[in-house]
């Protein structure tokens, strides 16, 4: 046996046994192409006559023809949104009416404006379901040609789930994969919506809604709406909880009185 070159490799072995360990790179930052993914679910269920859909989309025409949404996606990084609306009502009833639109300027926001206006009703009944409204949303989310650091599905309506599965397991669904879902409830029919919606249709990240009194209020509540919901950052967790349990949040109002058109939030609590 050659010592000399045994006794060289027993050195060497020392040598890099006593090295400290180089630490390893951190990994890269995500990159995105886009702050947030958002599909706006509108009720076209049959509670919804003409008038009160043609309310609806001015409503959310005029939001994003505001200056306050577009200084809202300004406030994020990236300055970019990617937008989607979709007309629902029954469990399998669901139509795109605007397809995936990047939201960055003036220029735009004011062509998302106008694709909203334009257009048509293509839906006029079969039902509320408003669990068939999150499933198809989360679809189109996966879909979006963009990556998104948040993604959210905004849910309008002036009804409570009347069919398909259960609005609750839609939910947890959805919160599970990481998608938030914000609620703006008409209360013109069903005056204790807001409720509804707070227990059973809104959560994940930074979960949050805006109840309109009427249709005619739409206008103003999706406009702070949107403000909200775009400017809104962190991965805030959340649940409905009941407003008079001792662990209510700081962070919402807990009497129903001072609900109408304001923000409500959910705890920052995990599902």
């Amino acid at each position: 046996m050659n010592w000399k070159v045994l006794r060289a490799a027993v050195a060497l072995a020392a040598l890099f046994a006593a090295a400290p360990a180089q630490a390893q790179a951190p990994p890269p930052e995500q990159k995105y192409d886009v702050a947030l993914a958002l599909v706006l679910a509108v009720d076209a269920s049959g509670s919804v006559d003409n008038r009160r859909f043609e309310l609806q989309k001015q409503g959310y025409a005029a939001a994003f023809r505001s200056p306050k949404v577009l200084n809202s996606i300004r406030s994020l990084m990236p300055q970019s949104i990617a937008v989607t609306m979709v007309q629902w009502t029954g469990p399998r009833l669901h139509v795109v009416v605007v397809d995936w639109m990047l939201v960055k300027d003036e220029a735009s926001v004011n062509a998302l404006a106008g694709a909203i206006e334009a257009a048509p009703r293509q839906l006029f009944g079969g039902g509320t379901s408003i669990s068939g409204a999150i499933d198809y949303a989360r679809l189109l989310l996966a879909q979006c040609p963009c990556s998104a650091a948040r993604r959210v599905i905004d849910i309008s309506g002036d009804g409570s789930n009347n069919s398909g599965r259960p609005v609750t397991q839609a939910r947890d669904e959805a919160v599970h994969d990481g998608v938030g879902i914000n609620g703006l409830p008409i209360l013109a029919i069903e005056p204790f919506l807001d409720r509804y919606y707070y227990d059973n249709v809104i959560g994940g990240p930074g979960a949050f809604m805006i109840p309109a009194e009427n249709y005619d209020t739409f206008a103003d509540a999706i406009l702070k709406k949107l403000i909200t919901e775009i400017a809104m950052q962190g991965p805030i967790r959340s649940i409905a909880i009941d407003p008079n349990s001792q662990h209510t949040s700081q962070t919402r109002l807990s009497s129903r009185a001072g609900l109408t058109n304001s923000v409500k939030f959910v705890s920052e609590v995990p599902r």
